[in-house]
């Protein structure tokens, strides 16, 4: 899924602070801020962690999971920057 390191880089990476990605994916702020703190992978309800992954996608993240192509171990890239209709992003 989503580890809390890549949680986090995907939120700066987007220029977003944890109330505006909680208000981009409909969630609360408490509830961004546990999902930052978990111990390796985010914890949360499935709807809660596609809601956050559906957002991140939005904005132009790719999430590189372990084993994936890329130049070693998981990560978050920047597809490309989010397009001008998309509310609440830079």
């Amino acid at each position: 899924m989503i580890t809390a390191p890549q949680l986090r880089a995907a939120r700066a990476l987007l220029g977003l602070d944890q109330r505006q990605l909680a208000e981009l994916c409909g969630l609360s702020v408490p509830t961004i801020q546990r999902m930052e703190a978990s111990e390796g992978t985010v914890r949360g309800t499935v709807d809660s962690l596609m809601k956050l992954i559906d957002a991140l996608e939005r904005g132009g993240i790719e999430l590189i999971g372990e084993g994936q192509i890329s130049s070693g171990g998981r990560g978050v890239r920047l597809k490309s920057p989010a397009a001008p209709s998309e509310p609440g992003l830079p």
